[in-house]
């Protein structure tokens, strides 16, 4: 999978990137859940070394210091996960998140919290992205996760 900007994903990109970086971690797992069935499971090599490497120092981390370097990845935090990210390819950093979010399925990232509601101002970006086919909701997340750092 290469990355090419989509047009149709443009309004809900810059949507997204205007909300806080807590809301962001939640709509990126919530969009994990909504395609995780549809995905193919097995990347290139290079980059699930890539990204399983940066997963795998997150993964070993305590869960408050999980949330903050997830935070890090997306406002471009100066430490060494967030340069290592900021180095990998937009595939290897989609990949980074859908192995975050497996780990938070299987329980060993921090998970977003049971009682957590996404604020009312995401209601509009929520019906952009269901207008999305699998194919653009993947040029999304490709689009939002280079973005960050």
């Amino acid at each position: 999978m290469t990355y090419a900007i989509d047009e149709s994903t443009k309004p809900a990109l810059e949507t997204f990137q205007r909300f806080d970086v807590d809301t962001q971690l939640a709509l990126l797992w919530y969009g994990y859940l909504d395609i995780k069935d549809q995905l193919n499971p097995a990347p290139p090599q290079s980059v699930e070394i890539t990204g399983k490497a940066v997963f795998d120092h997150i993964q070993d981390l305590s869960g408050e210091e999980q949330l903050q370097a997830q935070r890090d990845l997306i406002k471009g935090g100066a430490t060494d996960i967030s340069r290592t990210y900021n180095s990998l390819s937009p595939n290897a950093k989609l990949q980074v998140w859908l192995l975050l979010a497996q780990g938070m399925e299987n329980g060993t990232v921090i998970q977003v919290p049971s009682d957590y509601q996404l604020p009312g101002e995401t209601d509009q970006f929520t019906a952009m992205i269901q207008k999305l086919d699998f194919e653009q909701r993947i040029n999304f997340m490709l689009g939002a996760v280079q973005a960050m750092g």
